[in-house]
């Protein structure tokens, strides 16, 4: 696997303790979405002095050694970095050693355990049993805390499945030293192979207990008598015999399964000690692993040499059978692992269950378990009590006191908790990852014992959580006070920093530093108090000095070389900071002029992104700009060989560095001369001088618009740098282009900052003209003949200030507000290198995207590029509008269009009126794609009338429907398939992604763009594809394809397949729009099923010929059920006074339209229609309607049946029957009055229509019925009865 170069290793500790609320969030937190990173596969293991980290994953290793740095913020951190990456097999890795350099013991399945260096050099390789190792586990030395506790031998313990082997600690540092001098040897010289010491290990059988899966060894223990007794009658019986003294053994607690957790216990002497030779490799085999190492690999054997290791596989002896002592039976429960207390006392034992059990390792009970705590991690902190002088004076030979804090890590909940021990509280919780590791050694440095360990202090045992993540490692670090009483004594955390703080004043931070012997600690030292943020640069600078005084009074021999040059170097560094900061003087700056012209011609363009620009704007306290901290100053400059130079930093930090530097040149409050002269005195390069003041000046952008006078300072600046010597190349004649001219360039068209780039552009041009002008004069002077200044240097300047005055305009239009509730993204910031890196379709996509947010409609915009070039310029316009004061939005919009226009000026090829209606459809189609339900599509047929090409609207159209549009309509032709009727919101939004409001609204946009990619299609070879092309400043416009080029790029479409498909989205728009029932894909045979939602442009087989009577039957159904949903929805908003717009009556004709397609008969759909409307009362529609029928005899029929079912609801069925109509009802014909009674006035949907249009029908239908039909007496007697019912007072 690979690793990055730098991962951090911050000691940060400033949030530790939650005094108040340490309780917090434990439940019900959200599961990150972020998956698992790869390095919960690792096994990680980290040196007790936290200086090596290993991590190992199936074949391979990495190592990583820590090195100390100061970050920005003042704080002291380690950075890790690569030491060395190989290939192993490991299952297990562990790490001891010395400090001064450390050994990583590693466990193979096949049994072996090696041991190498922290380059991965191998020392030597031990097959101490044929099983997979499961757990490496070292015991190191402890110094007695009380008088009579059994010292503790140092020993390396190793666990496999069903055996245990432990190696003397002290036979294995001897083994190990031995080793590693070999391999120095071997590199150095080739000397000849020492043997090593053998090693002395043993060898336990653990029986009694199903599986084992961690282990801890705990060391000698001796009973007292009581407890021998009472071992001795449970496991002997009554008549059990007791030794003189109690025995010492060697105990050993194991966690699994069957018991839980077993004590295993053995005497000393009962099992003689192993001896093993060690396997070490040849001379030359371990220099040839030595290169191979150095280069980053570690190679190992090749196929021969390892066929012959194995011929020669050592002898593996028998282990010793060792039975469990005691356990804690249960049987559901599995132990996981088990982590020992650095005094040996107790021990945290995890399980499947989610328990985190804590354990008496002297009683072999359960003492406390906690809950909901599943994949646990532990660690054990071990807390001494600070001491101070008056205690030492008292009682020197009292013991400290200690505390016990338990470390869990919940990864399941991303929570690190720490709590007291044995029944204490829990004193810290915190917020962490759910991806964490926590690293705990349980173990100090090897090769420690009473003797070697006397003046000198133990390194601590660490706690430390690796956060995979951003890579932290950081350490937990616990106050002793929080063990003295519970989490709400506020009087032992003040002791605690009162004692501290005490300490601290006491020392006197010179003395310390001039103290201290070892030079390597001594930088450090000098290190952390030069990156202090509090510490005034006057005491930097006497600290430094004080120091370099003292290196120079010493022997030159004995003093550190690195450590002078670093002492020298950084009082310089503080020498110029000093006389940087005493030069912030007021003075005389001298003029720069030339310019005039210049700002005059972009005044008006400056103005009004200087207006735009100037809305209040959130800030913060810690980003106000003050004066550059010493820190920072140091930590961004550096001495190499004897030259000054700026360390390659952010942004933002050569920016602070430059405004240090310049900013009071540039606004005038430093003496300019003596600022550039005290500079280059310094060392530091002109060119590296040029980019900071371009930063600072570039990233200023508000400052500098608000001193008129910068510009002109900013000319002189120009000047004098670029008159020191090594900035403009001697060689240079003017006629090529120079990289100091072009190092401006540069950063002119990367920044952002449209102003602060024209203005530093138009000077640096002034100051080049002018250095190629006195170029020229020398020339001609010395040559006495003419001269024409004609350089290509000018020439890049004229393309390059050019192209910021574009870039100026249309950021300037960029910057208008968003009108209020509107959405559409944050202004977008852009300078000439986004352009040109944008590709030919930046600027236009630029411009869409504002016209989006600003809501314009298509007819604005069309009016706005006709009229371009042909009304009062832009400013005129604006103007007039302040001195009429016109209303606030009016004027705003008056803004909108003239910026635009503006804009649209200077681009005229990349805004022409095609591209930028292509890119603002293709804009409002994503913006609506990402929220369907906020935003919707805009009339595609108004936005298709405003192209002229229709290459370019067929290609764009196509894209659209290819790439947001077919998807969502695919989806909701299967959904009112799948339900048979228009679905319901949820179902909608289930399937669709939107609502069913916008459901409908989407499926009618549908229809218009396939209209309109059927009628760019069939008018596509009227008018010829157009030119793609840019202004001439902007050919060299590199980036993505543009919206138009792709658009031109498309295959035409097959109008018979387009046609098919807009032919279902009307049928869907109209199931929508009147909550009709349809399952839409069944109104199609086989074939028109199969052509749905394929490629527009491929040829699909399509029904022709003749359908079956069965579907167009179904087809005419809807239809017809269409038309009387329109009819309903026209009657209520009639009756409502609601005016009906354009799109609510063009369902006749779609219907219409869709028969012709559909095989349905037309002339079936238009006399459905007019009886429809007949029975709404709507009779004049009617009439309109009734003039297209073609047969006039079946309609008469129909019509005549409506007019008998008015007459009835009239004479038969009115709640107030009054007598004339009863006498009239009388003197009708028996069969007429026999027709009346059978006619059902309860189908009128508007049966109160007044009589006159009643009369008005029965004489259409009399009209339409021949004499020889059937009913036209029958209609007759009809036109008498409503005529003498109307007669009828």
């Amino acid at each position: 696997f690979s690793l990055s170069l730098e991962n951090e290793l911050t000691w940060d500790d400033s949030d530790w303790g939650s005094w108040e609320n340490p309780d917090g969030k434990e439940d019900g937190e959200e599961e990150e979405q972020q998956s698992a990173p790869w390095l919960q596969d690792c096994v990680l293991s980290l040196s007790p002095c936290s200086d090596l980290l290993v991590i190992a994953r199936e074949h391979k290793a990495t190592f990583l050694s820590a090195k100390w740095r100061t970050e920005e913020g003042g704080q002291e951190e380690m950075t890790l970095t690569v030491t060395w990456s190989g290939t192993l097999s490991a299952d297990e890795g562990s790490s001891t050693g010395r400090p001064d350099w450390t050994c990583v013991v590693v466990g193979f399945s096949s049994g072996y355990v090696r041991f190498y260096t922290e380059s991965g050099v191998l020392l030597l390789a031990q097959l101490l049993h044929e099983d997979p190792v499961l757990q490496l586990k070292c015991r190191t030395y402890e110094i007695p805390r009380h008088p009579g506790v059994t010292e503790q031998h140092e020993e390396l313990s190793i666990l496999y499945p069903a055996a245990l082997v432990t190696i003397d600690g002290f036979s294995l540092f001897q083994s190990l030293r031995a080793c590693r001098n070999q391999v120095a040897r071997a590199a150095a010289a080739g000397s000849d192979v020492i043997q090593p010491p053998p090693l002395a290990y043993k060898k336990w059988g653990l029986q009694d207990m199903d599986k084992i899966t961690d282990h801890s060894s705990i060391g000698i223990t001796t009973l007292s008598v009581f407890d021998q007794m009472k071992n001795a009658s449970m496991l002997g019986g009554f008549h059990a015999s007791v030794k003189g003294s109690p025995p010492a053994m060697s105990q050993y607690i194991t966690v699994g399964g069957g018991p839980y957790t077993g004590f295993y216990y053995a005497i000393e002497g009962s099992s003689q000690p192993l001896l093993s030779h060690v396997a070490l490799a040849v001379a030359s085999k371990l220099t040839s692993a030595l290169f191979s190492a150095a280069s980053g690999w570690l190679g190992w054997k090749s196929k021969n040499e390892e066929e012959s290791v194995q011929k020669q596989k050592p002898k593996v002896e028998p282990a010793t059978a060792l039975p469990v002592r005691f356990g804690l039976p249960d049987s559901r429960r599995h132990g996981e692992s088990i982590c020992l207390s650095p005094c040996n006392t107790m021990a945290g034992v995890t399980d499947d269950f989610g328990r985190v059990t804590l354990l008496d390792v002297a009683r072999g009970i359960a003492i406390r378990m906690w809950k909901g705590y599943r994949d646990a991690q532990l660690g054990w902190v071990q807390v001494s009590e600070a001491r101070g002088e008056r205690d030492l004076a008292t009682s020197p030979s009292m013991p400290r006191r200690h505390a016990q804090f338990l470390v869990i890590y919940a990864p399941r909940r991303g929570i690190l908790e720490v709590w007291g021990t044995q029944h204490g509280p829990r004193v810290g919780a915190f917020t962490v990852g759910k991806h964490c590791r926590l690293l705990y050694a349980g173990h100090r440095l090897m090769g420690v014992n009473s003797v070697t360990s006397q003046g000198w202090q133990i390194h601590t045992q660490q706690v430390c959580l690796f956060d995979p993540v951003n890579g932290a490692l950081r350490a937990v670090t616990i106050p002793f006070h929080l063990a003295l009483s519970d989490k709400k004594s506020e009087r032992a955390k003040d002791m605690h920093l009162l004692r501290r703080l005490t300490t601290l004043l006491r020392s006197r931070e010179v003395d310390v530093l001039l103290d201290i012997k070892h030079p390597a600690i001594k930088k450090q030292a000098l290190e952390s108090l030069l990156s202090n943020k509090n510490a005034p640069v006057s005491c930097l600078t006497n600290v430094t000095r004080a120091l370099l005084a003292s290196l120079k009074e010493q022997d030159p021999e004995a003093v550190d070389e690195s450590l002078l040059q670093f002492c020298s170097s950084q009082l310089k560094l503080l020498q110029l900071y000093t006389d940087v900061q005493l030069l912030l003087l007021l003075s005389i700056q001298p003029s720069f002029s030339g310019i005039e012209e210049d700002l005059a011609r972009v005044g008006p363009v400056l103005q009004r992104y200087t207006e735009m620009n100037s809305r209040p704007c959130v800030s913060f306290a810690q980003d106000s700009s003050g004066p550059l901290p010493v820190r920072t100053f140091l930590s961004q400059l550096e001495w190499v060989n004897g030259e000054l130079r700026v360390i390659k930093q952010p942004d933002a930090d050569w920016t602070q560095l430059g405004s240090f530097l310049f900013w009071g040149c540039l606004s005038g409050q430093s003496p300019l001369q003596r600022v550039c002269e005290t500079l280059q005195e310094s060392g530091i390069s002109p060119q590296q001088l040029l980019s900071l003041l371009l930063s600072g000046w570039l990233n200023k952008e508000k400052d500098v618009l608000k001193y008129p006078d910068a510009v002109s300072h900013l000319g002189t600046l120009l000047s004098t740098l670029s008159s020191m010597k090594g900035a403009v190349d001697e060689s240079w004649d003017g006629q090529s282009v120079s990289p100091w001219w072009q190092q401006v360039r540069t950063a002119c068209v990367q920044s952002e900052s449209s102003a602060a780039a024209l203005l530093a552009a138009l000077v640096a041009h002034r100051v080049a003209k002018n250095s190629i002008t006195r170029l020229a004069e020398s020339k001609v002077c010395l040559w006495g003949e003419e001269w024409e200044c004609v350089s290509m240097e000018l020439e890049q300047w004229v393309v390059c200030i050019k192209q910021l005055e574009d870039v100026l305009a249309l950021q300037t239009l960029l910057c208008l507000p968003s009108p209020q509730g509107s959405t559409g993204g944050a202004v977008t910031r852009c300078s000439v290198k986004t352009l040109l890196e944008s590709g030919r379709g930046g600027v236009a996509d630029c411009v869409s995207k504002l016209i989006f947010r600003q809501g314009m409609s298509p007819d604005v915009l069309r009016d706005i590029l006709q009229r371009r070039g042909e009304n009062e310029p832009v400013e005129q316009q604006l103007q007039q509008g302040k001195e009429e004061k016109l209303e606030g939005n009016h004027f705003f919009k008056l803004c909108v269009c003239s910026l635009l226009e503006s804009v649209c000026q200077r681009f005229p090829n990349s805004l022409s009126p095609d591209v930028l209606f292509a890119h603002c459809s293709w804009e409002n189609v994503v913006q609506w794609n990402k929220d369907p339900e906020v935003k919707t599509i805009n009339n595609h047929k108004e936005v298709a009338t405003a192209y002229f090409f229709y290459a370019l609207l067929s290609g764009v159209s196509a894209m659209m429907w290819q790439t947001f549009i077919v998807k969502r309509f695919s989806a909701a032709a299967f959904l009112m398939e799948k339900v048979g009727k228009a679905p319901k919101d949820r179902l909608c939004r289930r399937d669709v992604g939107m609502g069913d409001a916008a459901m409908r609204s989407f499926l009618g946009s549908s229809v218009q763009l396939l209209q309109a990619l059927m009628e760019a299609d069939s008018a596509v070879e009227e008018v010829s594809a157009p030119d793609v092309c840019v202004e001439e400043v902007w050919g060299g416009a590199e980036g993505p394809v543009s919206i138009v080029e792709l658009a031109l790029d498309q295959r035409s479409v097959h109008y018979p397949l387009v046609q098919h498909h807009c032919v279902l989205a009307s049928l869907l728009h109209a199931a929508m729009t009147f909550s009709l029932r349809l399952k839409p894909l069944s109104l199609f045979d086989s074939k028109g099923k199969n052509a749905f939602f394929r490629d527009l442009s491929s040829i699909q087989l399509l029904p022709s010929g003749d359908m079956d009577h069965s579907l167009v039957a179904v087809r005419q159904e809807f239809l017809m059920n269409v038309l009387t949903g329109w009819v309903k929805v026209l009657a209520e908003s009639e009756e409502n006074g609601v005016k009906h717009s354009s799109t609510e009556d063009m369902w006749p004709s779609v219907c219409m339209e869709l028969s012709s397609i559909l095989q349905v008969n037309t002339d079936i759909l238009r006399r459905h229609l007019v009886c429809e409307l007949y029975n709404q009362g709507l009779d004049l529609r009617a009439e309109e309607v009734m003039m297209e029928v073609q047969d006039k005899d079946v309609l008469g029929s129909q019509l005549l049946v409506l007019t008998g079912q008015r007459l009835a609801s009239s004479l038969l069925h009115s709640q107030s029957q009054t007598k004339p109509n009863m006498e009239l009802l009388a003197r009708l014909p028996p069969t007429l009055c026999t027709w009346l009674k059978a006619m059902d006035p309860s189908e009128l949907r508007c049966p109160s229509v007044p009589l006159s249009q009643s009369s008005r029908l029965i004489n259409k239908v009399i009209e339409m019925l021949p004499e020889n039909h059937g009913q036209y007496s029958l209609a007759l007697h009809l036109l008498e009865a409503v005529d003498s019912l109307h007669e009828e007072p």
